[in-house]
């Protein structure tokens, strides 16, 4: 999952950035809403946690943008009020969600991955093939019964082939997917997560190099 993160509070910025990665999600930061808005206008994220208080562009700013562009992006805003009011005036606005400070972490991660899976075709919860099951949820894979330890990475690779169906998905896209801004895109990342998830997935061979084109899972879903 691709997320960006659009807050002034520095401290509080990097904060959030940092706990969503350790959930697996790749994660990109603005301290500004212009630079929020240039990013937002290059990359397609899942979903965007932005502060209603920025400097530059507003929080409503960008959500209008983010409308305006027809994005499947799903935004949850941030913000120093929690009157019934405010919350109305940003939903009616076309947030997907609202979260006042201070806020629980947990329910800030529980927020994004929800709106996340709304951002994406629906899958089912667990994406299965060839004996591998992946719970999304969870945060689990096995095969045929034994777990599967991954990296977040690894994780993070596996669980969008899954999602795929089936589906080629490029290195570039695995690549927008999976890492965040600071990836080099002439890097050898991807080949070699991809390498070391086949070896830990084991025989037979689960994921498929299609030749020109990237990978994919066949049968998964």
């Amino acid at each position: 999952m691709r997320v960006i993160v659009v807050e002034d509070e520095v401290a509080m910025a990097d904060a959030v950035a940092r706990g969503l990665r350790r959930d697996g999600m790749a994660v990109d930061v603005a301290y500004d809403g212009d630079s929020g808005s240039e990013k937002l206008s290059f990359t397609r994220y899942d979903v965007a946690v932005l502060d209603r208080d920025l400097p530059g562009r507003s929080g409503d700013e960008l959500c209008d943008e983010v409308l305006a562009a027809g994005a499947t992006t799903r935004v949850l805003m941030l913000t120093a009020s929690s009157t019934l009011a405010d919350k109305v005036d940003g939903l009616s606005r076309g947030a997907d969600d609202y979260l006042a400070k201070p806020f629980d972490f947990p329910e800030l991660v529980a927020r994004v991955r929800a709106l996340g899976r709304r951002a994406t075709p629906a899958t089912p919860p667990t994406l299965v093939a060839d004996g591998v099951r992946v719970d999304p949820a969870r945060r689990t894979v096995d095969r045929d019964g034994r777990p599967v330890d991954l990296t977040r990475k690894e994780f993070g690779v596996l669980e969008v082939l899954m999602s795929a169906g089936g589906a080629v998905v490029s290195s570039e896209e695995l690549l927008e997917r999976v890492w965040d801004e600071n990836a080099d895109p002439f890097t050898t990342t991807v080949r070699v997560t991809v390498m070391t998830l086949r070896k830990k997935l084991g025989d037979p061979g689960v994921i498929e190099t299609v030749v020109g084109a990237g990978y994919r899972v066949p049968g998964a879903g």
